[in-house]
């Protein structure tokens, strides 16, 4: 993949975290980081948000973005530009095809599978909600 001409600087509004689950903040910037790579809306060479500004605007420590920079690094999906922050790497994969791209949600819909059957709530329903969710209502 090559990086283009003109970078653009990402928001720190590309991220989320859902306080009260058992998934640390750190993780959850991570896998968010990964989808929206493999969907395609974060592309080799875009600047990322810096720590401070992804702590303040999600209200958690610098630390914890700090973490997941370190470990988006250490994989290889981000660099380090000296004087400049982080950007995506290179060599990441934007635009995966449909399969590893659900791949990337199995782990969130285990979970919900999980609670929907300890909720005793019936396919249809967790199905019929995940859908109104989805298209925003």
């Amino acid at each position: 993949m090559t990086v283009p001409d003109n970078p653009r600087q990402l928001s720190a509004e590309i991220f989320r975290v859902v306080t009260g689950t058992s998934e640390p903040i750190y993780r959850q910037l991570i896998e968010q980081l990964r989808r929206l790579l493999a969907g395609g809306q974060v592309l080799a060479g875009d600047a990322m948000p810096s720590v401070r500004e992804v702590a303040s605007e999600l209200g958690v420590n610098p630390m914890t973005v700090s973490k997941a920079y370190s470990m988006l690094e250490a994989e290889g999906l981000l660099v380090r530009r000296r004087g400049l922050g982080m950007e995506v790497a290179a060599q990441s994969n934007g635009n995966s095809d449909l399969e590893s791209r659900l791949e990337l949600l199995r782990p969130g819909l285990e979970r919900i599978a999980v609670e929907a059957s300890q909720l005793e709530l019936e396919p249809k329903a967790v199905i019929a909600l995940l859908t109104s969710i989805l298209k925003g209502k």
